[in-house]
């Protein structure tokens, strides 16, 4: 007969005990692993198409070191002289305007990144027509008193998707559409 342990149960369970546990913990561990990933499938109406976008000519960031500003009746232009501009900044009832007149498409809205020496901006924009321009071109503004529109009284590089890069030198047309902005705003 086996010898009889604590509480009445015999050696042979008790060896018994430890394996179950185990086997218990090892499938209690099994049913907590996490399940393999799904592939997520992008969601599209049943009846789109996808189409490649032509190519564009490329956008010159700074007109090959030619682009200055240059004061066109209350808005500072910058751009190589005698050619179209590569950003515009004009005062509106407070409101400091950023144009980049690059083609945008129809209900278009991005972020334009401004980094300037002591701060970097993200200025709202849409794609918006311009009286007298065929197609839609980025355009934003900000609150002429806003700290913020003084990154554009110095040196500056600026991205706006499918815009590129552009590096804006410091220019006096600037500094004054910026000023008068705050002063607009503040009087």
């Amino acid at each position: 007969m086996p010898a009889r342990l604590f509480n009445g149960y015999s050696r042979g369970v008790t060896h018994i005990r430890p394996r179950a546990a185990a086997l218990a913990a090892l499938i209690l561990l099994s049913a907590c692993a996490k399940p393999a990933p799904q592939q997520q499938v992008e969601p599209s109406p049943l009846d789109a198409h996808r189409v490649a976008l032509p190519a564009a000519d490329p956008i010159p960031s700074n007109a090959d070191g030619k682009a200055v500003w240059s004061n066109d009746g209350g808005t500072a232009r910058f751009g190589a002289p005698g050619g179209e501009p590569l950003l515009t900044l004009a005062c509106d009832k407070g409101r400091l305007v950023v144009t980049r007149p690059i083609v945008a498409e129809l209900g278009a809205g991005a972020l334009f990144a401004i980094e300037g020496p002591r701060r970097i901006v993200r200025i709202p924009v849409d794609a918006t027509a311009i009286p007298g321009q065929r197609g839609y071109v980025w355009q934003g503004s900000m609150d002429g008193t806003d700290d913020n529109t003084d990154v554009f009284t110095g040196p500056f590089t600026g991205t706006l998707p499918g815009g590129g890069l552009i590096k804006v030198s410091t220019g006096e047309a600037a500094r004054d559409v910026v000023h008068r902005c705050h002063a607009a705003k503040r009087g």
